[in-house]
């Protein structure tokens, strides 16, 4: 469950003189889909900041999904696209669950971070996304339907509360090899957990950096109406110079925490919960981010 959320009022200090909000306070509220996109982008501005400045990274022009490709799409469908043949890429990112993982993967020592964010929000995130994603193709299932398919555990990459459950367990047993983040958590206060994740991947900010404000930089790049804004996430047209399945506001929605109280009755959001508690309990994971 979401335990720390950001709320959508602000109540103004009066003894404080008002002073025009920061881009990265505008900014810090709003970050991309369900996690992935998000992530994606944060772990490629920070592992990238020595090779590009503000102004030429490559997020400005490319979807952050065509910049960190996926092993099991990219690899063996797209061979030859130029993020596979950058030897200066050392990120690749991945939905399988943990027991499908490669022993390339598992046993070579490489770094991973896994994000997971309140079930609810999970499940709505995906319908609208493949909702977008195969409106063309026939009429979908409906939202109920859908979600007890959901709590079935009937999804795309496997039950979803034993996807999450299985990485949890990995981080335990290797905390050193697998960094552990909840959305919910990383949304209401991002600096402290990107200069975490930055350290964590080997990229640690300078003391001069945190000075200059690079950190702020990072998230405010990557935060939803920036990356949003940008020419590369806009509508479904590809763009001539770079075609790519990535080009449209699909990775884009509302990037908002709570947003299941808009689709889910009570009584389906009770039902979820209940999944969590039986699935979850005493494995630590509930407690995981308060």
């Amino acid at each position: 469950m979401a335990t720390e959320t950001v709320g959508d009022t602000t109540v103004p200090n009066h003894d404080e003189t008002e002073t025009e909000p920061t881009e990265f306070e505008k900014n810090q509220k709003r970050y991309p889909k369900t996690g992935s996109t998000w992530l994606k982008s944060l772990t490629f501005s920070i592992a990238n900041r020595f090779r590009f400045d503000h102004l030429t990274n490559p997020l400005l022009k490319l979807n952050p999904h065509e910049l960190i490709p996926f092993i099991e799409i990219q690899f063996p469908l797209f061979p030859h696209i130029d993020v596979l043949k950058d030897k200066g890429n050392t990120l690749f990112s991945t939905h399988m669950p943990h027991e499908l993982l490669p022993d390339s993967v598992v046993k070579t020592g490489c770094k991973m971070v896994y994000i997971w964010r309140d079930p609810k929000d999970t499940f709505i995130s995906l319908w609208h996304f493949f909702q977008k994603k195969r409106s063309d193709s026939g009429p979908l299932n409906g939202l109920e339907e859908s979600f007890d398919m959901f709590c079935n555990g009937l999804s795309v990459y496997g039950p979803y509360l034993d996807h999450v459950l299985a990485y949890w367990k990995a981080h335990q047993e290797s905390p050193d090899q697998i960094l552990f983040l909840k959305y919910e958590t990383l949304t209401a206060d991002p600096l402290p957990h990107v200069k975490r994740l930055a350290e964590f991947m080997g990229y640690r900010f300078t003391a001069e950096e945190e000075k200059n404000g690079v950190v702020e930089k990072v998230v405010n790049l990557c935060s939803f109406e920036t990356l949003k804004n940008l020419e590369a996430n806009k509508g479904d047209k590809e763009r001539e110079d770079h075609p790519s399945p990535y080009t449209n506001d699909t990775y884009f929605r509302k990037g908002k925490t709570g947003d299941w109280k808009n689709y889910l009755i009570p009584d389906m959001a009770a039902r979820m919960d209940g999944l969590m508690e039986e699935k979850f309990m005493g494995t630590g994971l509930l407690e995981n981010g308060k």
